[in-house]
């Protein structure tokens, strides 16, 4: 009995001791196992481009740069639904707008409408007599002009006769006062007096030019002319318009006009300015229906002494005490259709709180202005993405859902995966955030530049044409080759910046050109696609040099700019017509 209390003892102590040495090392191992799982799914992302995602570090397939860990963001999601870093938002600049219509809970309807100048407060400066442009000192849309101000330098043979008649006349003015008193007047009627013919009358010499001044005053908001350019007498040279008051100009359908008056109170909201609401009234409704849209044309005048309300700036406004009737429709604005031809389709935004989203299938009505007719396939208080609208679509097709191209989802390869697209944009200035001063890269990536350019040389040779079939195919090719420049050359994040910004622009204004079957809204994106190229030429250069060449006359005398391979000057703008009209206006080495 002895025996087994002692063998009993000694296989008690064994356990415990082998529980001791070993019973640790299963926790232990599965604490690593777990640790190694964690590793196994944690997933490495671009910070220059978050659609990236791949399940070990190392370079990004795009940029080069080092992959950094990504955060998981995909549980919780529908089927259809896909999230976006914060990271990707901001880079894309990515927007939404909620959802309206007429009927309101506060038994309010609502309108949208456009910034547009005061037409009452605005002034044209017109030449007064027939001249050349020597010098203009008034170049910049927004610049403000003084009364008195000098605004050119004028050459005229017009001139240069009367001071001679001048001179005469001042030297027999006693003998014929009328006489001199008669080309005085001619100089009064031309608005040139003072010092300058001060100066004839105490020299006798003449002058081959005259300074002429402003007498207007306000905010420059369209130029006529440029440096070299002839004047005629009436003709204007510039616009100027006072901003202390605007006009908001809002389109309402025919069914709901008899509920609007003069008068009544209209609260004007602006996405520019979310927290703050601009009181006004009706102060005119246009007699004729727009019989093309089945609409007039509402108009409110606004206070703007800050000047903070932007001519172009989109609002909505509120009139309450209006009931509507259901047959009134949404209406979004036009950047937040994409549109493949047989299907027009938008982003929502399904979570208010957090970036997720998914397409939306719409049927369109009429375009108004800037904002389409949404018949079908939208609620009131739905938020549609309005800025970023291709990007959003990129990332739906990278995440395998339901996107533009792709009606039923899965997986699909963009060619340049990952390099996203952007919304079109009309505005042909310089983009604001945009360094124009040159990077140094490498000759190889000016090269793969310089193709795209000679795709762009011979959209301007289709264009000449009007060859709409010719324009849209070159469109598809400066496309193909725009995907195939090789970011991984850049060396800078600057660099990286700059390109991914200006890529991305040129990329939604070429699929805009070969998706449009207008000749005049091709030499719109026309114009703007020189104008994005532009910055890029001046920005990496192409290893060559590109003339920038400019018509007051195009866009309706809103001037356009194009570029060339050539000095002498081709105008592509007007389909064979005015082939010469235009001027260098700057030489890009």
């Amino acid at each position: 009995m002895k025996k087994y209390i002692i063998y009993t003892a000694v296989l008690a102590v064994g356990l415990l001791l082998g529980w001791f040495l070993f019973g640790g090392t299963s926790n232990t191992e599965t604490e690593h196992k777990h640790d190694n799982a964690a590793e196994t799914n944690q997933m490495w992302t671009c910070s220059m481009h978050p659609q990236i995602m791949q399940p070990e570090s190392g370079p990004c397939p795009i940029c080069g740069m080092d992959l950094i860990p990504a955060e998981s963001s995909a549980k919780g999601l529908l089927a259809d639904q896909f999230k976006l870093s914060e990271n990707a938002m901001a880079l894309a600049n990515i927007q939404t707008s909620i959802v309206g219509n007429s009927n309101t809970e506060d038994n309010a309807i609502t309108l949208s409408g456009k910034i547009v100048e005061n037409e009452d407060n605005t002034a044209i400066q017109p030449a007064h007599f027939d001249g050349r442009i020597e010098k203009l000192y008034v170049k910049s849309l927004g610049e403000k002009v003084n009364k008195g101000q000098a605004i050119a330098k004028i050459y005229s043979a017009d001139l240069i006769a009367a001071q001679q008649e001048l001179i005469t006349t001042y030297s027999i003015r006693a003998s014929q006062p009328h006489l001199y008193k008669a080309v005085q007047n001619k100089f009064k009627n031309w608005k040139i007096h003072g010092s300058q013919l001060d100066d004839v009358l105490k020299t006798g010499q003449v002058k081959t030019s005259f300074t002429i001044y402003s007498h207007v005053s306000g905010i420059v908001t369209e130029i006529a002319v440029s440096d070299g350019a002839h004047i005629m007498d009436g003709k204007p040279i510039f616009k100027v318009s006072n901003l202390a008051t605007v006009w908001a100009n809002f389109d309402v359908y025919e069914n709901q006009i008899s509920q609007f008056k003069k008068g009544q109170n209209i609260d004007v909201v602006t996405n520019a300015y979310s927290n703050k609401v601009f009181k006004g009234t009706v102060d005119f409704i246009d007699p004729i229906l727009d019989t093309r849209t089945r609409t007039v044309k509402l108009r409110v005048v606004l206070d703007n002494k800050d000047q903070i309300l932007k001519p172009g700036l989109f609002v909505e406004g509120k009139i309450k005490g209006i009931t509507a009737t259901k047959s009134d429709a949404l209406s979004i604005p036009t950047t937040a259709v994409l549109w493949t031809g047989k299907r027009s389709v938008v982003y929502i935004k399904s979570n208010p709180n957090e970036p997720v989203f998914e397409m939306r299938e719409i049927t369109l009505g009429t375009q108004i202005g800037d904002n389409y007719q949404v018949l079908e396939g939208l609620n009131t208080g739905d938020e549609v993405v309005t800025n970023g609208t291709f990007t959003v679509d990129a990332a739906a097709q990278l995440q395998g859902k339901k996107s533009m191209m792709n009606k039923k989802g899965g997986k699909v390869m963009t060619g340049h995966e990952g390099h996203l697209g952007m919304e079109t944009t009309t505005n042909t200035t310089r983009q604001k955030g945009v360094n124009t001063e040159r990077i140094d890269v490498s000759k190889q990536f000016q090269n793969q530049l310089k193709v795209v350019f000679n795709d762009y040389i011979q959209l301007k040779e289709a264009l000449l044409k009007d060859d709409i079939n010719t324009i849209k195919a070159e469109s598809k090719q400066l496309l193909n080759d725009l995907s195939k420049v090789d970011m991984t050359l850049l060396t800078s994040q600057e660099a990286h910046k700059q390109w991914m910004s200006l890529e991305k622009e040129l990329k939604s204004i070429t699929t805009s050109l070969s998706n449009t079957s207008e000749i005049e809204n091709l030499r719109g994106h026309f114009k703007d696609l020189s104008s994005k190229l532009t910055e890029v030429i001046e920005v990496f250069g192409i290893n060559e040099k590109v003339y920038h060449q400019f018509c007051p006359m195009g866009d309706n005398n809103k001037g356009v700019y194009w570029l060339s391979k050539k000095e002498n000057v081709i105008n592509p703008y007007f389909g064979g017509k005015m082939l010469t009209c235009g001027e260098v206006r700057q030489t890009i080495n």
